[in-house]
């Protein structure tokens, strides 16, 4: 009896142990991290500001012009993308300018981007196009410009961030109709912005 009751009690053991091991070795899937990769990688970006720029192609405007900077960027890469530019300004930040001068910008070329710290990331990038003068007799219509200018974001989510930055453009713009608007007459104009970008 005392051999039966023994014998039982050995078999109830490792029925009862035997699901739970078995159970313990089954672990759940876990997703394969990508190397390198902590959050999603966006291709693309838009940026959307406030601008201004002087105007030092137009005689005895003291004042620059304000309005709107547009921009895309296509990012090869981690540090490297190529940027369209345009910008529109008409409204003057005094009064005092003779005329109603505006200038347009297109301008496109490579930027390079990296973390500096945290939030904060920088970059630099090349510009290339064009630039028109509006509301003032000048030539050339439409002036080849281009220039280098520098900034820096703060990251509020990872898709928008908030951006400040300055260029240096040259154009080559003369007032007198008869003279060609080349390298003699050559204007530097800086330019800054600040505005909100979205990544997507």
């Amino acid at each position: 009896m005392k051999t039966k009751l023994l014998l039982s009690i050995l078999a109830v053991v490792p029925a009862v142990l035997l699901p739970l091991a078995a159970s313990s070795q089954i672990a759940p899937e876990r997703e394969k991290p990508v190397a390198g990769q902590t959050e999603p990688a966006y291709k693309y970006e838009a940026f959307v500001g406030y601008g201004y720029t002087s105007i030092n192609q137009v005689n005895q405007s003291r004042y620059g012009l304000q309005g709107v900077n547009l921009s895309i960027m296509r990012d090869w890469g981690k540090y490297f993308g190529i940027k369209a530019d345009g910008a529109f300004y008409q409204w003057a930040t005094n009064t005092g300018n003779p005329g109603k001068p505006s200038v347009d910008l297109v301008l496109f070329g490579p930027e390079a981007h990296a973390p500096l710290y945290g939030h904060i990331s920088g970059f630099v990038h090349g510009l290339l196009g064009g630039a028109h003068t509006g509301g003032e007799q000048i030539q050339p219509k439409v002036s080849f410009a281009g220039g280098i200018g520098a900034g820096m974001e703060y990251s509020v989510t990872r898709k928008i961030a908030i951006r400040a930055s300055g260029d240096d453009i040259a154009s080559s713009f003369t007032l007198s109709p008869y003279q060609r608007g080349d390298s003699p007459h050559e204007r530097w104009n800086s330019r800054a912005t600040i505005g909100v970008v979205y990544k997507f």
